[in-house]
């Protein structure tokens, strides 16, 4: 059989788009645009004739529509649309009213936004709405509609409220079990892109630097799809599985067991790569041959190239039981998993500005006036797109880090984005025919990349401005450099604002992130002499996974080629010493059973908690020390016997790597650990 012939088209996809989260998106975006712009459109031409602001209304809010509105469910969903259309209407009667008073107007956008910024401590409503208020009122100063209008203005934010709603609830809905399913196909197409890699190792002496750099960006890639397939498996209440009867406790177990075997399979591959023929069998899943390396482990006996085919031929196994519950995933549904309400209580409101949300929206609310005034001082007309840009540029943002990187996307991506659409605007003149098919597939790709590039989403926006402003014919030169000076304008007040006024510091977010993953540990550390069931285990480890992911997250900022701290070895070494105790939390979770009594594993989680106690509260400072590069010692890991005790030397072991001293391990002379998952 040919090697690639099990990695198909749809793994493909489905490895690099988990779920198919973004291309549903997308999808729901584009078609709530198009449904609602054709049904203003057959209105304009059969019924009576509309404004250009509905029009422009009902493009907006149909883009809103499908990426602010967050709640769970369908009729929670239809509530906070209907709400943000309320607001919609109010907002631009406002905007309509204030018009003949250009000051007073500004003065109340401001009020506006440090409402919608503010409504934000309401949860995902309050978020939806104050986006439907802000867009609202700068399409209705921007078209300036007059209250006559107004009447006939509204079809365009009704329209699209009900359009976006029929896309959610009945063309394009959520389902968590076709969407469990999806998510699965994609952890078994990251499990398949590793394989491929651990193929293109196979029969090396060593693997280099570079190699070991790619696995652990696939092994960050399966983590990711692993978190996302979680949270599509029902659990209790209390977030803990009674018993392995349960049919999604069985099918977590699988998916964690197929995580933590791609992940070994990484580490043992590290020490001594996988023989080619025994990687091609596992993904072929060639039952003879890999019968053959089961006897070929047990005749090497306690070799570094046996646990590597050992870690292999768990992956294989593991490997086929996802399979195996993909298989029964698409035949039964999930008919077998009960679906459970939701039943998380709602949080209390914070308004003090303790509340980083109530600091966010004093720091919109300034960027805002900030980019207005030079805003009015580039153009009277067009001073919009500069708040624009300083409103997003906080949006989904952790420090002040973050707002720069994003304030820098949507620079670069304007700027690029008008270039290239000028170039085909000019190019397609006067064929509408042509540009609108254009621009609709630019949408699509737009927010089909939101989630993972924020610069090429504002670049293919940008050539959809270009391609309208063409089919409008107002397509100028002027025109295009005057929105890239706004766009810049707003974009650095954004940035001067968030570095100033109650700045969130990068490191300061990344110390937030560290604390609850220290705590994460530490809880899993105290509930192993707590007796706990190996479900509560594998559940804390799991919380450990998800703070690992927010601790990469909140150091990104720190290893981009703007920071002050420029140091992106130093941060990438950091990652992998908390990558590797994550990893070994999840081998003890595993692997512990409560001991009758057993001092040295007692020692052995005494002293792991004295190395937290010691390093949480230093926080993000681990990440700015120097280190030398490891490499793996002559001890190899036995991760099938004796693998809590492994697990917590490990996490001893790289905890102390964190801040290095004299080369002493918290454990006796005869226990010196092998240090393979950072090197």
């Amino acid at each position: 059989m040919h090697l690639f012939s099990g990695f198909q088209l749809r793994d493909w996809l489905l490895a690099n788009d988990p779920a198919l989260s973004r291309l549903r998106m997308a999808s729901r975006v584009t078609l709530a645009i198009v449904l609602s712009f054709l049904i203003l459109l057959a209105i304009h031409a059969s019924i009576l004739p509309l404004p250009t602001a509905a029009f422009g209304l009902g493009i907006v809010l149909s883009i809103e529509g499908g990426i602010a509105v967050r709640d769970k469910g369908n009729a929670r969903q239809l509530v906070t649309r209907l709400l943000g259309c309320v607001a919609s209407l109010a907002i631009v009667a406002v905007a309509a009213g204030l018009e003949d008073s250009r000051f007073l107007s500004d003065l109340v956008f401001l009020v506006v936004i440090a409402l919608a910024s503010a409504g934000r401590v309401f949860g995902p409503r309050g978020f939806a709405i104050g986006m439907f208020a802000f867009t609202s009122y700068f399409m209705g100063a921007y078209f300036r509609p007059s209250l006559a209008d107004l009447p006939v203005v509204a079809i365009g934010p009704v329209v699209s409220v009900l359009v976006g709603h029929l896309v959610r609830a009945v063309l394009l809905p959520d389902d968590w079990r076709r969407d469990l399913l999806r998510s699965l196909e994609s952890v078994r197409g990251r499990i398949n892109q590793i394989l491929f890699k651990l193929a293109a190792i196979a029969g090396s002496a060593e693997v280099g630097d570079a190699d070991r750099q790619e696995l652990r960006q696939l092994e960050d890639r399966l983590k990711e799809v692993v978190l996302m397939a979680e949270t599509f498996i029902p659990r209790p209440p209390a977030g803990v599985f009674d018993g392995a009867a349960d049919p999604a406790a069985e099918l977590a177990i699988r998916l964690f067991d197929a995580h933590l075997a791609a992940e070994s399979a990484i580490v043992l591959s590290f020490q001594s790569p996988p023989p080619f023929a025994l990687v091609h069998a596992v993904i072929e899943a060639d039952k003879a041959e890999l019968a053959t390396y089961e006897g070929m482990a047990e005749s090497i006996g306690d070799q570094p190239q046996s646990e590597t085919v050992r870690a292999l031929l768990w992956l294989g196994e593991a490997r086929q039981q996802l399979t195996q519950a993909i298989d029964e995933g698409q035949a039964s549904s999930f008919s077998g998993i009960d679906t459970i309400n939701d039943t998380a209580q709602s949080q209390p409101i914070d308004f003090s500005f303790g509340n980083p949300l109530l600091r966010s929206a004093l720091q919109i609310t300034l960027a805002s006036a900030i980019a207005m005034g030079f805003g009015l001082l580039l153009s009277r007309e067009r001073w919009f797109w500069a708040v624009l840009a300083s409103f997003l540029v906080f949006t989904n943002t952790n420090s002040r880090g973050d707002t720069a990187m994003k304030a820098l996307s949507r620079s670069l991506g304007t700027v690029f984005g008008i270039a290239f659409g000028l170039g085909l605007a000019t190019l397609i003149s006067g064929e509408q025919a042509i540009a609108i098919p254009v621009a609709v597939v630019c949408i699509f790709l737009a927010f089909y990349f939101l989630q993972i590039s924020y610069a090429t989403m504002t670049f293919f926006i940008s050539i959809v401005l270009c391609l309208v402003y063409g089919m409008t014919g107002v397509l100028t030169l002027d025109l295009l450099k005057l929105r890239i000076g706004e766009t810049v304008i707003g974009a650095v007040a954004g940035t001067a604002v968030a570095f100033i006024v109650f700045p969130t510091r990068t490191r300061g977010a990344l110390d937030g992130a560290l604390a609850r993953w220290f705590q994460a540990l530490r809880d899993l550390l105290g509930a192993l002499g707590e007796g706990k069931s190996s479900f509560e285990l594998i559940a804390l480890s799991q919380k450990i996974d998800a703070c690992y992911r927010d601790v990469t997250v909140a150091a990104r900022p720190l290893g981009s080629s703007w920071s002050v701290v420029t140091r992106p070895g130093q941060i990438r070494q950091t990652l992998a010493i908390f990558l590797s105790c994550t990893y070994w939390a999840r081998i003890l979770a595993k692997s512990y059973e409560t001991p009758d009594a057993d001092d040295n594993l007692n020692r052995l989680i005494a002293a792991d908690l004295a190395l937290i106690d010691d390093a949480a509260p230093r926080g993000s400072a681990c990440f700015l020390i120097e280190r030398k590069a490891s490499r793996t010692t002559g001890r190899h890991l036995p991760l099938l016997r004796e693998g809590a005790r492994l697990g917590l030397e490990m996490i001893g072991s790289a905890l102390e790597r964190l801040y290095p001293q004299a080369d002493v391990l918290p454990f006796a002379a005869g226990e010196a650990i092998a240090r393979s998952k950072q090197g």
